[in-house]
């Protein structure tokens, strides 16, 4: 990912996706499915490791928000995208398409960035 806004925001949006997924159909399948006693303690170390990538989402997304001038429509699509499973993976298709108009606005090479996701 490239070193602006954009790009950090689609990086820590996709590590914030993985990490709830693997809250909820691992971390939480093992606490209250796996052998009818279960064990809670992925679901809190998972839940905590998810909680701090949500804070950091937040903080890139408004970031980012501000850097683009972004108006309600795509801020709103990006809090979706954070309570929705999976969801931070189909907001990607609109922060790629922003990073490539960052980059050509910064003079960047388009293909610099079909390298990464």
């Amino acid at each position: 990912m490239s070193n602006t806004p954009v790009g950090r925001f689609r990086a820590v949006a996709f590590i914030e996706g993985v990490s709830a997924l693997f809250l909820f159909f691992v971390a939480m399948p093992i606490k209250y499915v796996a052998a009818l006693g279960g064990d809670p303690r992925p679901v809190y170390y998972a839940g905590w490791v998810h909680g701090v990538l949500f804070m950091l989402y937040a903080v890139a997304g408004f970031h980012a928000m501000y850097a683009r001038r972004w108006g309600v429509g795509p801020a709103l699509g990006g809090f979706v995208a954070s309570v929705v499973p999976g969801g931070t993976f189909v907001y990607d298709r609109f922060l790629k398409r922003e990073q490539m108009k960052e980059a050509a606005e910064r003079g960047t090479s388009a293909s610099d960035l079909r390298s990464h996701k």
